[in-house]
């Protein structure tokens, strides 16, 4: 079952919560969400990695 907009803002929010409470620097982290087979998923769930602590440049070359 795909979860609701209020269950998907909710676990943003906490995600938001256990960066602070883990002292992730709150000047930015990124999150990476791995989803579906072609994400090398073999059993279907919901898990973020964050990553932080430095600067991490750019996920995308600059367009142009």
């Amino acid at each position: 079952a795909l979860a609701s907009d209020a269950e998907i803002a909710d676990f943003t929010r906490a995600v938001g919560q256990v960066c602070r409470i883990a002292g992730v620097p709150a000047d930015g982290y990124r999150l990476i969400a791995n989803a579906g087979r072609n994400g090398v998923q073999e059993v279907p769930h919901l898990h973020v990695h964050v990553l932080g602590g430095r600067a991490l440049g750019r996920m995308l070359p600059p367009a142009g």
